[in-house]
């Protein structure tokens, strides 16, 4: 059986939705419909392409009135419901999709179809060519989605207007300016469901690349209104607490003290190869009277192809230590392989982080 993402495309899955296209739509043509779908150029389509195929190839079956199309939208989704469709939704990413790239157009036909199809698969990629075009009509529009009763219209809200939502379409003005998206961020950051919270922190994270001052100002303002959005500023602010920036170690009282003393740094594997672990440990003494607060991270320092670095910063823990307190830490760090980092044959270094500061460095040598 195939682990491929793309074939969650399979010829399964286009005869029981073809099944749901003719209970919905007049003089449909199963026959012609999977023709359509499995052209010449199927089997080289990755999950996108074949994504975009299929919400072109419906598009040849719906009415050629947008308004109209998004109206048996609705219905076959309804169906796909009523028939307890099995899967995990993402194959249906065509249905936002279609919205994308035939309705840019029709903004109010569009904007009513989002809302509905949303609740069944997330729009929040197909958002975003409407905040291009629509700018603040459009963002007034996600404003009040946040306040929707649905939680997943709520969550679109934030998602889809993150300035750098991995995998989508730029948004270069909210990149530059993302103060529009505060009032909607305000009224979603203490959002009864988990998943949307989760979504307004990675939003926060996003602006804390571009804008620091702005994340400090809200880590300021939210901090102590309840445990959910103390978790929410805390985790938008993970990528400046990787960074050791001084102000967010600050507000959460991770000091840097010389009394914190780091012994017994050592790394066991000095050589590692694909699929190895690298192990090291070390040792942390609070010699201080008062009980310490610490933020224990490791940093990789990867070997790129061109000689210089790349640094990686991991988090181990964050835990207070009594006067005089004593712990033993080993981690290990995994070289298998994967999509997102080649590793390079050559000396790499590890270094150990308190509080944001480096304490310790260490060399180790990975072999091709």
């Amino acid at each position: 059986m195939s682990t491929l993402l793309k074939d969650i495309y399979s010829p399964s899955f286009y005869e029981n939705f073809s099944n749901v296209l003719k209970e919905v739509l007049p003089s449909f043509d199963q026959l012609q419909f999977t023709e359509a779908i499995f052209d010449t150029t199927w089997p080289q389509k990755e999950l996108k392409d074949r994504m975009r195929h299929t919400s072109w190839v419906l598009h040849q079956f719906l009415p050629n009135d947008f308004e109209k199309a998004t109206f048996s939208i609705r219905e076959i989704i309804l169906k796909l419901q009523q028939k307890k469709f099995t899967g995990t939704s993402v194959e249906f990413m065509f249905f936002p999709d279609y919205v994308e790239t035939f309705g840019i157009e029709h903004y109010d036909a569009s904007i009513r179809s989002i809302e509905f199809i949303t609740q069944f698969i997330s729009c929040e990629f197909a958002v975003r060519p409407f905040i291009i075009k629509y700018g603040d009509k459009m963002l007034m529009q996600m404003y009040e989605w946040s306040m929707h009763e649905n939680h997943k219209v709520r969550r679109l809200a934030s998602e889809g207007s993150r300035p750098r939502l991995p995998w989508a379409m730029a948004l270069p003005q909210l990149k530059k300016d993302p103060l529009p998206n505060l009032a909607l961020l305000e009224n979603l950051k203490s959002d009864p469901s988990e998943w949307v919270r989760r979504s307004v922190a990675n939003h926060i994270n996003d602006i804390s690349k571009d804008h620091t001052s702005i994340v400090i100002s809200l880590a300021q303002k939210w901090t102590g209104l309840g445990k959910e959005t103390d978790a929410i500023i805390k985790h938008g602010c993970r990528t400046l607490l990787k960074q050791g920036h001084p102000e967010i170690l600050a507000h959460y009282g991770l000091i840097n003290n010389d009394k914190i003393k780091l012994t017994d740094f050592g790394i066991s594997t000095k050589k590692v190869t694909i699929g190895d672990d690298l192990i090291f440990s070390f040792s942390l003494h609070n010699q201080d009277l008062f009980k310490q607060t610490l933020r224990i991270e490791y940093s990789i320092y990867y070997l790129r192809q061109n000689g210089q670095f790349s640094k990686k910063v991991f988090k181990i823990s964050e835990r207070s230590l009594e006067p005089n307190e004593k712990i033993s830490i080993e981690k290990k760090q995994s070289f298998k392989l994967i999509t997102t980092r080649k590793f390079y044959h050559g000396t790499q270094q590890l270094s150990i982080i308190i509080n944001g500061k480096e304490r310790q460095t260490g060399n180790f040598e990975f072999l091709t």
